[in-house]
């Protein structure tokens, strides 16, 4: 078993994108026949025998008078896209660790598809990842999430982009009124189901099946998955859900605060008006979107640290796109009926302690409240086990792991949070900098990923993750709380944290 962690923010490792223009250029090697999809022709490139198409538009640009509404249909476009460079990121709070993207930009919903598929009528399990980043960072292009190796596994693999930060989640009295369901804020959820709408409608172009997709993500990912699980507008949209790293306690902040319906996430939305200068008593919506995105997101930015007060950006209880908090909605039953694996890593939270108080007033002020550390010890591992309890309430099965491997570059950094992500991807990519990248990960990484993919495939392919060759992977409930631990060793396990888990839903009711 493997502890520690210090967590870099992979999902901040952006890598350089352009937007997918047209007409095709000959010099490139593209695939055989244009793809039609609802909007228009597409054309990609094919590598190492997997078809690759980067930066297809899913929604209409959301600027101008479309800020701060949910997405709107795709103009369709004559002749063929040539969808070969990632759309632009979002707009975005990226951290000094992140890598400088080319193009940001409001137009920012594209997605990207990998299909191993030989021929249309394949019928491949699909597989559709949301990133993570707190709703503030992030984007489908990151390297950490090409799906090239995990395509190779016989699925389609798509990523895509939604709004984050106060682009995509903020809320305002005038915003909800002029909305036709009275909501507000949930906007990057929207381009989330807009998203699987696309996959829907197009993905058997690609030789996907629509009956068979998977959603998955990571923290901030995880979460939406989750609110996507019991979201009325999500429904039968996909088939089987994957959580890693799921938090609620504490990083999932911005729902609790949130939990008596829409009216404090309202509240921040005045308060981000006034801070950018919209008191106007004729039109301040139409003040506000007349600001520049960068102009919106200067004003509205979050805090540097979880323990401080600020803007705060993720799904709100508005009634229409989330109806109650999601752990609600699950211990009601009220999720939908489908498999649903999830878990986390051994040593999630030294991520954050990035953020925590320089100062040492501050920080031992920190460490002298009991419950506080409960919260940031167990953000995620309780959350997890909740949901996955919760799952007793419906007759598809949960699955629950924790990944603890630590790999030979990051002995003093432990099982990180995100650390699992490149595992999952077969994409092992040191996050940090580091002098030796061929020693970061060893053969024994190598081993952990190849597994860890099949689990994950497996499980899209048919709601199960086992299959010959793999350690019985149980489902969580039936023999007790039986997990899968992921690591030096791969073995089933029961009563993870149990004891901490129990205080901490006593403190938090």
């Amino acid at each position: 078993m493997l502890l520690h962690s210090r967590l870099i923010l992979p999902i901040l490792l952006i890598l350089a994108i352009t937007s997918c223009t047209s007409p095709v250029s000959p010099s490139l090697t593209t695939l055989e026949d244009p793809i039609q999809i609802d909007s228009g022709l597409v054309s990609g490139i094919t590598t190492d025998e997997i078809h690759i198409y980067k930066g297809i538009p899913f929604a209409a640009p959301p600027k101008g008078d479309l800020r701060w509404k949910p997405p709107q249909q795709v103009i369709p476009w004559q002749g063929i896209r040539q969808c070969t460079k990632f759309g632009p990121d979002p707009y975005q709070y990226k951290t000094t660790l992140a890598s400088p993207s080319e193009a940001i930009d409001e137009d920012c919903l594209y997605l990207n598809v990998w299909t191993p598929a030989k021929k249309r009528s394949d019928q491949l399990p699909v597989m559709v990842w949301l990133y993570g980043g707190d709703f503030r960072f992030g984007a489908g292009s990151v390297a950490l999430y090409d799906g090239t190796t995990l395509a190779h596994h016989g699925v389609i693999v798509v990523t895509f982009n939604y709004r984050e930060g106060p682009i995509g989640f903020l809320a305002h009295p005038l915003l909800s009124k002029e909305s036709e369901h009275n909501s507000s804020g949930n906007y990057g959820i929207l381009d989330q189901i807009a998203a699987l709408k696309w996959v829907q409608k197009n993905i058997a172009a690609f030789g996907g099946d629509p009956n068979c997709v998977t959603i998955f993500g990571e923290s901030a990912g995880a979460i939406s998955v989750a609110c996507l699980m019991v979201s009325p507008l999500a429904k039968g949209l996909f088939h089987r859900a994957i959580s890693q790293s799921l938090a609620e306690f504490g990083l999932f902040a911005h729902i609790r605060d949130n939990r008596r319906g829409i009216s404090p996430a309202e509240n921040m939305g005045i308060r981000l008006a006034k801070d950018l200068g919209c008191n106007s008593v004729f039109d301040p919506l139409a003040e506000m979107r007349a600001k520049s995105a960068d102009e919106v997101m200067i004003a509205g930015k979050p805090p540097r640290s979880y323990l401080q007060s600020g803007y705060r950006y993720g799904p709100i209880v508005d009634g229409w796109v989330l109806t109650d908090l999601p752990l609600n909605l699950f211990k009601a039953g009220k999720q939908q009926d489908i498999p649903y694996l999830l878990g986390s890593n051994a040593d999630e939270w030294s991520l954050f302690q990035f953020s925590l108080p320089a100062n040492l007033e501050s920080y031992q002020s920190y460490i002298n409240r009991p419950f506080e550390q409960v919260l940031t010890l167990y953000a995620f591992t309780c959350p997890a086990k909740a949901y996955a309890t919760a799952m007793g309430k419906v007759p598809s099965k949960a699955y629950f792991y924790q990944f603890s491997r630590v790999p030979p570059g990051a002995t003093k950094l432990g099982a990180f949070h995100a650390l699992e992500i490149g595992y999952v991807f077969g994409n092992l990519i040191p996050i940090l900098p580091t002098p030796d990248t061929e020693a970061y990960f060893n053969n024994d990484d190598r081993l952990l990923s190849e597994i860890m993919m099949n689990y994950w495939t497996q499980f899209a392919a048919t709601g199960n993750p086992n299959k010959n060759g793999l350690t019985l992977w149980t489902p969580y409930g039936v023999n007790g709380d039986q997990y899968l631990e992921l690591g030096d060793t791969i073995q089933v396990k029961s009563h993870l944290s149990t004891e901490a888990c129990t205080l901490l839903q006593k403190l938090a009711r």
